[in-house]
């Protein structure tokens, strides 16, 4: 037997391995990939076939590029470009910019504004993803869309939320903004911020904006509050690849179909 150059057996050489077969995702009775797509609001049909052709779509994982492919759309996962298209119609998220005052919550024993006024036009039973406080602001989600509540509500995925965050005291100097990434002790343990930044400040006031993912209790009131800048106003303008936009006080947008997907995205889906 040969030997190699260090006095080892050399191993055999491997023989190739035959290509694993495509999985058929073909549902004989289903409704064609692209009448799916162009429902789901992809372009026209001539447009999504041309997606198909191209390799760009894929259903339950596995690349699809033959136009007469049939689904069944109330149970396959359809990616496009790597982003998850949403199918079931009966699904909506929604970006609602909480008025101050109005509690997270849809409904309140004591009475007090809800997230339901918000959306009192609507026949969906949403639900809120996260919290915001009565006298914060801003980006909170609405949705009916279970999975996708569930996972961007865990903390395993992370999801960054950026806020603009109006403080009173001295000149906000680089150590502060330092010492609340580096983190900041709390009565239930250490926090920190992933990023800080000076977007406006005038003698006694500062205007910042901080992005973290951690979902505790008034944590960024808190954080602040430890290091001597006590918040005067507080309002969340992103979650995740969400943005609040020009969205007015008060009222609510449907995500489109990208930003819908990029979210998905973010947290797996």
């Amino acid at each position: 037997m040969p030997t190699s150059r260090r006095g080892g057996s050399r191993r055999p050489a491997r023989r190739p391995q035959p290509a694993t077969p495509p999985v058929d995702v073909h549902v004989p009775d289903g409704v064609r990939l692209q009448k799916v797509l162009a429902q789901a609001g992809l372009g026209s049909r001539r447009a999504c076939e041309d997606l198909i052709s191209e390799a760009r779509v894929e259903v339950d994982g596995h690349l699809v590029t033959e136009v007469g492919v049939r689904i069944d759309p109330s149970t396959a996962v359809v990616h496009v470009d790597g982003m998850r298209v949403q199918l079931d119609p009966t699904r909506i998220t929604l970006a609602v910019n909480k008025p101050l005052g109005t509690i997270s919550a849809m409904t309140d024993p004591e009475g007090r504004p809800t997230l339901t006024d918000l959306v009192k036009d609507r026949d969906e039973r949403l639900f809120h993803v996260g919290r915001l406080d009565a006298d914060s602001e801003g980006l909170i989600l609405l949705t009916n869309d279970g999975e996708l509540g569930n996972r961007l509500a865990h903390p395993s995925y992370e999801i960054p939320k950026t806020y603009r965050v109006q403080v009173d005291g001295p000149e906000f100097f680089p150590r502060v903004a330092k010492k609340l990434t580096q983190g900041v002790e709390l009565e239930d343990g250490v926090a920190r911020m992933d990023a800080v930044r000076v977007v406006d400040a005038v003698p006694g006031r500062t205007m910042l904006e901080v992005v973290l993912h951690s979902g505790r209790n008034r944590i960024v009131r808190r954080m602040l509050d430890e290091v001597g800048y006590p918040v005067q106003r507080l309002v969340r303008t992103k979650i995740g690849p969400v943005a609040l936009g020009d969205l007015k006080v008060g009222r609510t947008r449907v995500l489109g179909r990208v930003e819908l997907g990029t979210l998905m995205r973010a947290v797996e889906l």
